[in-house]
Protein backbone atom coordinates (compact mmCIF):
# COMPACT_ATOMS: atom_id res chain seq x y z
CA UNK A 1 0.00 0.00 0.00
CA UNK A 2 1.57 3.36 -0.87
CA UNK A 3 0.05 6.44 0.84
CA UNK A 4 1.74 8.40 -2.41
CA UNK A 5 -1.33 7.14 -4.65
CA UNK A 6 -3.80 9.88 -4.62
CA UNK A 7 -7.32 8.92 -3.04
CA UNK A 8 -10.78 11.26 -3.63
CA UNK A 9 -11.79 13.16 -0.81
CA UNK A 10 -15.17 12.57 -2.14
CA UNK A 11 -17.28 9.72 -1.26
CA UNK A 12 -18.12 8.61 -4.71
CA UNK A 13 -16.50 11.12 -6.21
CA UNK A 14 -13.47 9.83 -7.71
CA UNK A 15 -11.51 6.73 -8.92
CA UNK A 16 -9.98 6.09 -5.23
CA UNK A 17 -12.77 6.65 -2.71
CA UNK A 18 -15.51 3.58 -2.54
CA UNK A 19 -19.17 4.43 -2.99
CA UNK A 20 -20.40 5.30 0.37
CA UNK A 21 -24.38 4.82 0.71
CA UNK A 22 -26.98 7.66 1.41
CA UNK A 23 -28.87 7.59 4.80
CA UNK A 24 -31.80 6.51 3.06
CA UNK A 25 -29.88 3.22 0.99
CA UNK A 26 -28.36 2.52 4.40
CA UNK A 27 -31.72 1.90 6.00
CA UNK A 28 -33.49 -0.16 3.12
CA UNK A 29 -30.24 -2.42 3.26
CA UNK A 30 -30.22 -2.99 6.97
CA UNK A 31 -33.99 -3.54 6.57
CA UNK A 32 -32.89 -6.70 4.01
CA UNK A 33 -30.10 -7.97 6.19
CA UNK A 34 -32.23 -8.24 9.19
CA UNK A 35 -34.95 -9.76 7.91
CA UNK A 36 -33.01 -12.08 6.74
CA UNK A 37 -31.47 -12.65 10.30
CA UNK A 38 -34.62 -13.21 11.65
CA UNK A 39 -35.52 -15.50 9.26
CA UNK A 40 -32.35 -17.78 9.42
CA UNK A 41 -29.81 -17.01 12.59
CA UNK A 42 -32.11 -16.04 15.01
CA UNK A 43 -34.21 -19.66 14.75
CA UNK A 44 -30.75 -20.92 14.92
CA UNK A 45 -29.95 -19.12 18.33
CA UNK A 46 -32.73 -20.02 20.02
CA UNK A 47 -32.54 -23.89 18.70
CA UNK A 48 -29.01 -23.76 19.96
CA UNK A 49 -30.06 -22.24 23.56
CA UNK A 50 -33.53 -24.14 24.03
CA UNK A 51 -35.38 -21.33 24.14
CA UNK A 52 -39.21 -21.33 23.46
CA UNK A 53 -39.70 -17.73 23.93
CA UNK A 54 -37.22 -14.82 23.97
CA UNK A 55 -38.38 -11.51 26.01
CA UNK A 56 -36.41 -8.41 25.24
CA UNK A 57 -37.81 -5.40 27.47
CA UNK A 58 -35.69 -2.03 27.17
CA UNK A 59 -36.32 1.53 27.79
CA UNK A 60 -36.04 4.12 25.43
CA UNK A 61 -32.64 5.79 25.93
CA UNK A 62 -31.28 2.29 27.30
CA UNK A 63 -31.75 -0.39 24.67
CA UNK A 64 -30.51 -3.91 25.41
CA UNK A 65 -28.04 -4.78 22.75
CA UNK A 66 -29.77 -7.25 21.48
CA UNK A 67 -32.95 -5.43 20.87
CA UNK A 68 -30.97 -2.59 19.28
CA UNK A 69 -29.76 -5.14 16.46
CA UNK A 70 -33.41 -5.83 15.75
CA UNK A 71 -34.85 -3.35 14.78
CA UNK A 72 -34.89 -1.34 11.93
CA UNK A 73 -32.64 1.93 11.04
CA UNK A 74 -35.38 4.30 10.92
CA UNK A 75 -36.84 4.14 14.11
CA UNK A 76 -37.50 5.60 17.31
CA UNK A 77 -37.94 3.94 20.43
CA UNK A 78 -40.76 5.46 22.89
CA UNK A 79 -40.70 4.34 26.22
CA UNK A 80 -40.87 0.79 27.60
CA UNK A 81 -39.85 -1.87 24.33
CA UNK A 82 -40.98 -5.04 24.30
CA UNK A 83 -39.99 -7.42 21.88
CA UNK A 84 -40.94 -11.13 22.56
CA UNK A 85 -39.53 -14.17 19.85
CA UNK A 86 -41.80 -17.67 20.07
CA UNK A 87 -41.07 -20.74 19.00
CA UNK A 88 -43.51 -22.18 16.63
CA UNK A 89 -43.86 -25.99 16.32
CA UNK A 90 -42.60 -26.26 12.68
CA UNK A 91 -39.05 -24.54 14.38
CA UNK A 92 -39.84 -21.02 12.94
CA UNK A 93 -39.77 -18.05 15.17
CA UNK A 94 -42.56 -15.36 15.84
CA UNK A 95 -41.60 -12.41 16.25
CA UNK A 96 -44.52 -10.13 18.06
CA UNK A 97 -43.63 -6.12 19.15
CA UNK A 98 -45.61 -5.02 22.06
CA UNK A 99 -44.49 -1.80 22.11
CA UNK A 100 -44.79 1.77 20.15
CA UNK A 101 -41.43 1.15 17.93
CA UNK A 102 -42.59 1.51 14.47
CA UNK A 103 -40.77 -2.30 13.20
CA UNK A 104 -42.34 -1.87 10.07
CA UNK A 105 -43.09 -5.20 8.32
CA UNK A 106 -40.44 -7.27 10.65
CA UNK A 107 -42.97 -8.54 13.47
CA UNK A 108 -46.45 -9.11 14.20
CA UNK A 109 -47.96 -5.87 15.97
CA UNK A 110 -50.68 -6.33 17.66
CA UNK A 111 -50.31 -2.98 20.02
CA UNK A 112 -49.23 0.36 19.17
CA UNK A 113 -49.45 1.84 21.72
CA UNK A 114 -46.85 3.46 24.18
CA UNK A 115 -48.57 3.05 27.55
CA UNK A 116 -46.58 0.61 30.17
CA UNK A 117 -49.84 -0.32 32.08
CA UNK A 118 -51.50 -1.54 28.90
CA UNK A 119 -48.63 -3.34 27.87
CA UNK A 120 -47.71 -5.74 30.63
CA UNK A 121 -51.27 -7.70 30.75
CA UNK A 122 -50.50 -7.87 27.18
CA UNK A 123 -47.38 -10.12 27.65
CA UNK A 124 -49.29 -12.04 30.72
CA UNK A 125 -51.90 -13.43 27.79
CA UNK A 126 -49.05 -14.13 25.61
CA UNK A 127 -47.13 -15.76 27.98
CA UNK A 128 -50.10 -17.95 28.94
CA UNK A 129 -51.11 -18.72 26.47
CA UNK A 130 -47.92 -20.38 24.32
CA UNK A 131 -47.19 -21.58 27.75
CA UNK A 132 -43.12 -21.61 27.20
CA UNK A 133 -41.33 -24.28 29.30
CA UNK A 134 -37.87 -22.16 28.87
CA UNK A 135 -38.05 -18.27 29.08
CA UNK A 136 -35.04 -16.79 27.88
CA UNK A 137 -34.27 -13.42 29.43
CA UNK A 138 -30.78 -11.56 28.90
CA UNK A 139 -29.24 -11.75 32.58
CA UNK A 140 -25.43 -12.66 30.66
CA UNK A 141 -22.50 -13.46 33.41
CA UNK A 142 -19.97 -13.51 30.67
CA UNK A 143 -20.95 -11.52 27.37
CA UNK A 144 -22.10 -7.78 28.41
CA UNK A 145 -24.35 -8.08 24.76
CA UNK A 146 -26.18 -10.59 26.63
CA UNK A 147 -26.85 -8.83 30.17
CA UNK A 148 -29.10 -5.85 28.58
CA UNK A 149 -32.00 -6.51 30.80
CA UNK A 150 -31.84 -4.11 34.10
CA UNK A 151 -32.59 -4.91 37.30
CA UNK A 152 -35.34 -3.00 37.30
CA UNK A 153 -37.53 -4.41 34.44
CA UNK A 154 -36.58 -7.61 35.67
CA UNK A 155 -38.51 -7.11 39.07
CA UNK A 156 -41.06 -5.53 36.83
CA UNK A 157 -41.67 -8.67 34.74
CA UNK A 158 -41.12 -11.03 37.96
CA UNK A 159 -44.22 -9.15 39.23
CA UNK A 160 -46.25 -9.63 36.21
CA UNK A 161 -45.60 -12.77 35.48
CA UNK A 162 -48.36 -15.50 36.36
CA UNK A 163 -47.43 -18.62 38.02
CA UNK A 164 -45.31 -21.03 37.36
CA UNK A 165 -43.65 -18.78 34.46
CA UNK A 166 -41.15 -16.69 36.72
CA UNK A 167 -39.62 -20.49 37.51
CA UNK A 168 -39.40 -20.89 34.16
CA UNK A 169 -36.93 -17.45 33.13
CA UNK A 170 -33.03 -18.79 32.08
CA UNK A 171 -30.35 -17.00 31.05
CA UNK A 172 -30.72 -16.23 27.17
CA UNK A 173 -27.27 -15.77 26.77
CA UNK A 174 -26.16 -18.59 24.98
CA UNK A 175 -28.84 -17.30 22.40
CA UNK A 176 -27.13 -14.17 22.56
CA UNK A 177 -23.88 -14.90 21.96
CA UNK A 178 -24.92 -17.16 18.67
CA UNK A 179 -27.43 -14.54 17.30
CA UNK A 180 -25.11 -10.93 17.66
CA UNK A 181 -21.63 -13.03 16.63
CA UNK A 182 -22.89 -15.22 13.65
CA UNK A 183 -23.16 -13.15 10.55
CA UNK A 184 -25.66 -14.24 7.17
CA UNK A 185 -23.83 -14.90 3.99
CA UNK A 186 -25.32 -11.22 3.13
CA UNK A 187 -24.16 -9.42 6.13
CA UNK A 188 -20.48 -11.46 4.97
CA UNK A 189 -20.99 -9.62 1.50
CA UNK A 190 -21.97 -5.91 2.84
CA UNK A 191 -19.28 -6.45 5.55
CA UNK A 192 -16.51 -6.76 2.67
CA UNK A 193 -17.66 -2.83 1.95
CA UNK A 194 -17.48 -1.89 5.35
CA UNK A 195 -13.96 -2.80 5.20
CA UNK A 196 -13.14 -1.58 2.02
CA UNK A 197 -14.87 2.20 3.05
CA UNK A 198 -12.43 1.78 6.48
CA UNK A 199 -9.42 0.80 4.35
CA UNK A 200 -9.84 4.03 1.97
CA UNK A 201 -10.68 6.59 5.24
CA UNK A 202 -6.91 5.44 6.73
CA UNK A 203 -5.75 5.27 3.22
CA UNK A 204 -6.30 9.05 3.15
CA UNK A 205 -5.66 10.30 6.64
CA UNK A 206 -1.85 8.36 5.89
CA UNK A 207 -1.24 10.64 2.58
CA UNK A 208 0.01 14.39 1.94
CA UNK A 209 -3.78 15.23 1.78
CA UNK A 210 -3.69 15.42 5.52
CA UNK A 211 0.01 14.85 6.48
CA UNK A 212 2.51 17.86 6.26
CA UNK A 213 5.62 16.39 7.78
CA UNK A 214 6.97 18.81 10.11
CA UNK A 215 3.94 20.17 10.88
CA UNK A 216 1.39 17.73 11.49
CA UNK A 217 0.97 16.18 15.22
CA UNK A 218 -0.67 12.90 15.87
CA UNK A 219 -3.66 14.58 17.54
CA UNK A 220 -4.33 16.17 14.41
CA UNK A 221 -4.84 12.50 12.89
CA UNK A 222 -6.94 11.70 15.50
CA UNK A 223 -9.55 14.49 14.81
CA UNK A 224 -8.70 14.52 11.06
CA UNK A 225 -10.07 10.85 11.34
CA UNK A 226 -12.65 11.61 13.49
CA UNK A 227 -13.97 14.59 11.31
CA UNK A 228 -13.97 12.14 8.16
CA UNK A 229 -16.11 9.83 9.51
CA UNK A 230 -18.45 12.02 10.92
CA UNK A 231 -18.53 13.86 7.35
CA UNK A 232 -19.31 10.52 5.94
CA UNK A 233 -22.23 9.90 8.42
CA UNK A 234 -20.38 7.41 10.07
CA UNK A 235 -19.99 6.87 13.95
CA UNK A 236 -16.79 5.69 15.82
CA UNK A 237 -16.66 2.36 17.05
CA UNK A 238 -14.01 3.60 19.90
CA UNK A 239 -11.46 6.71 19.81
CA UNK A 240 -8.95 6.59 17.57
CA UNK A 241 -5.70 6.20 18.28
CA UNK A 242 -2.07 7.54 16.61
CA UNK A 243 0.94 7.33 17.86
CA UNK A 244 4.83 7.79 15.82
CA UNK A 245 7.06 4.59 15.89
CA UNK A 246 10.39 6.51 16.48
CA UNK A 247 13.68 5.56 16.20
CA UNK A 248 15.70 6.34 19.56
CA UNK A 249 18.13 8.87 17.95
CA UNK A 250 15.33 10.71 16.34
CA UNK A 251 13.58 11.04 20.05
CA UNK A 252 16.96 12.31 21.29
CA UNK A 253 16.68 14.65 18.55
CA UNK A 254 13.56 15.87 19.66
CA UNK A 255 12.62 15.53 23.18
CA UNK A 256 10.22 12.51 24.49
CA UNK A 257 7.14 15.04 24.02
CA UNK A 258 7.34 15.69 20.80
CA UNK A 259 4.45 14.31 19.11
CA UNK A 260 5.15 16.16 15.14
CA UNK A 261 5.46 13.66 12.52
CA UNK A 262 8.68 14.03 10.88
CA UNK A 263 10.86 12.39 7.99
CA UNK A 264 12.25 8.83 9.43
CA UNK A 265 9.13 8.31 11.54
CA UNK A 266 6.60 5.26 11.69
CA UNK A 267 2.96 6.25 12.30
CA UNK A 268 0.80 3.33 13.93
CA UNK A 269 -3.36 3.81 13.97
CA UNK A 270 -5.72 1.61 16.01
CA UNK A 271 -9.05 3.13 14.17
CA UNK A 272 -12.46 2.03 13.68
CA UNK A 273 -15.95 3.26 12.58
CA UNK A 274 -19.43 2.05 12.48
CA UNK A 275 -21.37 1.30 9.17
CA UNK A 276 -24.13 -0.54 8.53
CA UNK A 277 -24.14 -1.84 11.84
CA UNK A 278 -21.38 -3.50 11.56
CA UNK A 279 -17.99 -2.27 12.89
CA UNK A 280 -14.08 -1.92 11.66
CA UNK A 281 -11.28 -2.42 13.55
CA UNK A 282 -7.84 -1.58 12.37
CA UNK A 283 -4.02 -1.38 13.25
CA UNK A 284 -1.85 0.13 10.13
CA UNK A 285 1.25 1.55 9.75
CA UNK A 286 2.59 4.30 7.43
CA UNK A 287 6.93 5.54 6.81
CA UNK A 288 7.40 9.03 6.30
CA UNK A 289 10.47 8.82 3.65
CA UNK A 290 13.61 11.12 4.60
CA UNK A 291 15.15 12.61 1.85
CA UNK A 292 16.65 9.98 -0.70
CA UNK A 293 14.67 7.71 0.42
CA UNK A 294 12.28 5.55 -1.46
CA UNK A 295 11.48 2.77 0.84
CA UNK A 296 10.84 2.04 4.79
CA UNK A 297 13.83 0.96 6.02
CA UNK A 298 14.95 -2.94 5.50
CA UNK A 299 14.46 -3.44 9.31
CA UNK A 300 11.29 -2.53 9.62
CA UNK A 301 10.19 -3.95 6.25
CA UNK A 302 11.68 -7.70 8.39
CA UNK A 303 9.01 -7.03 10.72
CA UNK A 304 6.00 -6.24 8.14
CA UNK A 305 6.80 -10.05 7.02
CA UNK A 306 7.21 -11.30 10.14
CA UNK A 307 3.82 -9.88 10.89
CA UNK A 308 2.38 -11.27 7.90
CA UNK A 309 4.06 -14.69 8.54
CA UNK A 310 1.90 -14.31 12.36
CA UNK A 311 -1.16 -13.57 10.01
CA UNK A 312 -0.60 -16.56 7.80
CA UNK A 313 -0.17 -18.57 11.39
CA UNK A 314 -3.27 -17.23 12.82
CA UNK A 315 -5.51 -17.89 9.61
CA UNK A 316 -4.20 -21.12 9.39
CA UNK A 317 -4.95 -22.23 13.18
CA UNK A 318 -9.13 -21.51 13.02
CA UNK A 319 -10.96 -24.95 13.01
CA UNK A 320 -14.56 -25.46 14.04
CA UNK A 321 -15.70 -26.01 17.78
CA UNK A 322 -12.40 -24.98 19.17
CA UNK A 323 -12.40 -21.83 21.94
CA UNK A 324 -10.96 -18.94 22.11
CA UNK A 325 -8.14 -20.23 24.21
CA UNK A 326 -7.10 -23.33 22.65
CA UNK A 327 -6.94 -20.86 19.24
CA UNK A 328 -4.84 -18.76 21.25
CA UNK A 329 -2.30 -21.62 22.31
CA UNK A 330 -2.22 -23.39 18.96
CA UNK A 331 -1.30 -20.10 17.52
CA UNK A 332 1.53 -19.17 19.76
CA UNK A 333 3.12 -22.68 19.64
CA UNK A 334 3.12 -23.00 15.94
CA UNK A 335 4.39 -19.30 15.54
CA UNK A 336 7.39 -19.91 18.06
CA UNK A 337 7.94 -23.42 16.04
CA UNK A 338 8.20 -21.27 13.17
CA UNK A 339 10.61 -18.24 14.36
CA UNK A 340 8.23 -15.42 14.55
CA UNK A 341 10.37 -12.95 16.82
CA UNK A 342 8.26 -12.16 20.08
CA UNK A 343 4.54 -13.00 19.06
CA UNK A 344 1.51 -11.79 20.73
CA UNK A 345 -2.07 -12.17 20.05
CA UNK A 346 -5.22 -10.09 21.28
CA UNK A 347 -7.71 -11.16 19.30
CA UNK A 348 -11.57 -10.74 19.63
CA UNK A 349 -14.61 -11.08 17.26
CA UNK A 350 -15.85 -7.75 15.89
CA UNK A 351 -19.29 -7.12 13.67
CA UNK A 352 -22.46 -5.44 15.39
CA UNK A 353 -20.03 -4.57 18.69
CA UNK A 354 -16.29 -4.03 18.32
CA UNK A 355 -14.98 -6.11 21.51
CA UNK A 356 -18.25 -8.75 21.57
CA UNK A 357 -19.84 -11.39 21.95
CA UNK A 358 -17.42 -14.11 20.20
CA UNK A 359 -14.76 -16.32 21.46
CA UNK A 360 -11.52 -13.96 22.73
CA UNK A 361 -8.15 -14.87 21.43
CA UNK A 362 -5.98 -14.01 23.88
CA UNK A 363 -5.33 -10.01 25.65
CA UNK A 364 -2.35 -7.82 25.57
CA UNK A 365 -1.34 -8.34 28.91
CA UNK A 366 -2.54 -12.12 28.69
CA UNK A 367 -1.00 -14.79 26.52
CA UNK A 368 -2.21 -17.88 28.11
CA UNK A 369 -5.86 -17.81 29.08
CA UNK A 370 -8.58 -15.75 29.36
CA UNK A 371 -11.39 -16.82 31.23
CA UNK A 372 -15.39 -16.80 30.55
CA UNK A 373 -14.93 -14.97 27.22
CA UNK A 374 -11.96 -16.98 25.95
CA UNK A 375 -14.25 -20.36 26.81
CA UNK A 376 -16.60 -19.65 23.80
CA UNK A 377 -16.32 -21.59 21.09
CA UNK A 378 -15.90 -21.01 16.95
CA UNK A 379 -18.63 -20.85 14.96
CA UNK A 380 -18.97 -20.58 11.64
CA UNK A 381 -19.36 -17.08 10.16
CA UNK A 382 -18.07 -14.71 12.67
CA UNK A 383 -15.91 -12.42 12.18
CA UNK A 384 -12.46 -11.34 14.35
CA UNK A 385 -10.08 -8.87 14.40
CA UNK A 386 -6.16 -10.51 13.37
CA UNK A 387 -4.79 -8.51 16.18
CA UNK A 388 -1.04 -9.29 16.88
CA UNK A 389 2.15 -8.17 16.61
CA UNK A 390 5.92 -9.31 16.67
CA UNK A 391 9.32 -7.43 18.17
CA UNK A 392 12.95 -7.69 16.91
CA UNK A 393 15.98 -5.33 16.85
CA UNK A 394 15.74 -2.41 13.82
CA UNK A 395 19.35 -2.41 12.55
CA UNK A 396 18.99 0.57 10.96
CA UNK A 397 17.49 2.43 14.27
CA UNK A 398 20.97 1.12 16.26
CA UNK A 399 19.41 -2.44 16.86
CA UNK A 400 17.05 -0.46 18.71
CA UNK A 401 14.05 -3.35 19.77
CA UNK A 402 10.96 -2.42 17.76
CA UNK A 403 7.19 -3.91 18.22
CA UNK A 404 5.11 -3.39 15.14
CA UNK A 405 1.18 -4.44 15.90
CA UNK A 406 -1.04 -4.95 13.16
CA UNK A 407 -5.13 -5.60 13.24
CA UNK A 408 -7.42 -6.62 10.48
CA UNK A 409 -10.98 -7.85 9.81
CA UNK A 410 -11.06 -11.38 8.71
CA UNK A 411 -14.48 -13.95 8.08
CA UNK A 412 -14.37 -17.59 9.65
CA UNK A 413 -16.51 -19.23 6.89
CA UNK A 414 -16.40 -23.44 6.11
CA UNK A 415 -13.86 -22.50 3.28
CA UNK A 416 -11.63 -21.42 6.21
CA UNK A 417 -10.32 -17.90 6.74
CA UNK A 418 -9.92 -14.86 4.89
CA UNK A 419 -9.53 -11.16 5.62
CA UNK A 420 -12.44 -8.91 4.26
CA UNK A 421 -10.39 -6.62 1.67
CA UNK A 422 -7.17 -7.74 1.91
CA UNK A 423 -4.76 -6.53 4.64
CA UNK A 424 -1.38 -4.35 4.63
CA UNK A 425 1.67 -5.94 3.14
CA UNK A 426 3.66 -2.72 2.79
CA UNK A 427 4.44 0.49 4.47
CA UNK A 428 1.81 3.48 3.53
CA UNK A 429 5.04 5.63 2.15
CA UNK A 430 4.10 9.50 2.74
Amino acid sequence: MNARTALSPTPGGGAGFPQVLSMRRRAAVIHRLLKGRLATALPAAMRAADLDMWVLLCQEDNLDPVFASLIPMDTWCPILQMLVFVTQPDGTVEGINLCGTDTHDLYRHPYTGQIEREQWPLLQQLVTEKNPRRIGVNIGAVAWAGGGLTHNLYQQLMAHLPDPYGERLVSAEPAAVLLLSTLTEDELQIYEHVVEVAHAVIAEIYSRQVIVPGVTTVHDLVWAYWQRCTDLGFTLGFKPSFRLLRSDAQRARYGVDDLVVRPGDGIHCDVGLTYLRLNSDHQQVAYVLSPGEEEAPAGLQVLMAAANQLQDIYMGEFRLGLTGNELLANILARARREGVPNPRIYSHNVGFFVHEPGPLIGLPWEQERCEGRGDVMLRYNQCFTMELSVTAPAPEWGDQEVRLGLEEVVAFTQEGVRPLHGRQTNFYLI
